[in-house]
């Protein structure tokens, strides 16, 4: 009776002595450093340059007159909302509220605007109580008013942000449009960016852009 010899059992190599691992290795780490290269080359790539504004000045909401006199030297983001309106401002000053509360280590180094585009009803008095209800901080956080036509002009050809009324009716305040972007505008009062608020995406890249102008 003849006996067959089982074959030795197969050894298993290690890890580091399999023909594929030093390849595939080689592989990822290059996937990862092509990651990266495109990483930092996004962050380093400069905002476009998207047009100058031209100076302007309106009401503040204390009272005190306030534009790019004020503004300039320091970056600043715009938003265009109306106190009684009854769609998207409260959700556009929320985030307004909220570039505020993430950005207090630039102090007043960053300022934030809001024109108001129904100016003949928002008096200095309601924008202030409408500060104070969204908790906004005087030092670095304005409500801008004035003269229905001029303030139609800077909205529209200076930061090219829809702004009007469907009727010259005073009451009718759902004929009353304007746009829904935040502007993000440098020291030397260049527009650099729009966003759209209602966008989370947009809002992230807006809160991360900040501090390519907010750098020493």
């Amino acid at each position: 009776m003849s006996t067959q010899t089982a074959p030795p059992a197969p050894v298993a190599l290690p890890l580091t002595r399999r023909p594929g691992f030093w390849a595939g290795l080689a592989v990822l780490a290059l996937g990862l450093a092509a990651v990266s290269l495109g990483a930092l080359k996004t962050r380093a790539e400069p905002l476009p340059k998207l047009g100058a504004l031209p100076d302007f000045t309106f009401t503040r909401e204390s009272g005190a007159p306030w534009g790019m006199s004020q503004l300039r030297g320091r970056p600043f983001v715009a938003n265009f909302i109306f106190t009684r309106c009854p769609t998207i401002c409260p959700a556009f000053t929320r985030r307004m509220a909220r570039i505020q509360a993430e950005t207090q280590g630039y102090g007043t180094g960053l300022q934030l605007v809001s024109f108001s585009v129904d100016p003949t009803y928002d008096t200095p008095g309601r924008l202030a109580e409408y500060a104070q209800r969204h908790g906004a901080n005087p030092e670095r956080w304005s409500f801008l008013t004035g003269d229905y036509e001029r303030l139609k002009n800077t909205v529209v050809d200076s930061f090219k942000i829809a702004m009007g009324r469907e009727s010259l009716d005073e009451a009718d305040v759902m004929g009353i449009f304007h746009g829904n972007h935040f502007v993000l505008v440098d020291a030397t009062g260049q527009i650099r960016g729009y966003y759209d608020s209602a966008d989370d995406e947009a809002f992230a890249r807006l809160l991360g852009d900040l501090p390519q102008l907010l750098k020493p």
